[in-house]
């Protein structure tokens, strides 16, 4: 019997124009979900998330590349999040929002 290719895994790449710079937007699709990863041009650092395949790819590019830029925030401002649990609801101190 023939070997068919298997359609659940499909790549697929982009290009957008961020506030610092050109990011590249990677899409992998593996069964019902979608890995995005996005990388900054300029610094080479990235991003990934991961959600349902049936999202809209825009929505999916947008968390990314917000991911992204929290990243970048976080990494040129050369603080660390303490370990201090009254630190929990300040924004920035622990994860990220979308």
């Amino acid at each position: 019997m023939p070997h068919r290719p298997d359609d659940s895994n499909k790549e697929t790449a982009d290009r957008v124009s961020g506030p610092n710079g050109e990011i590249y937007i990677e899409y992998k699709q593996v069964g019902q979900t979608m890995k995005v990863i996005a990388v900054d041009a300029a610094t080479g650092m990235e991003a990934v998330i991961m959600g349902p395949a049936s999202t809209a790819q825009t929505m999916l590019q947008r968390v990314a590349v917000r991911k992204l830029q929290m990243l970048l925030e976080k990494d040129g401002s050369g603080s660390d999040v303490s370990g201090d649990d009254g630190d929990r609801d300040k924004p920035g101190s622990k994860g990220w929002i979308a």
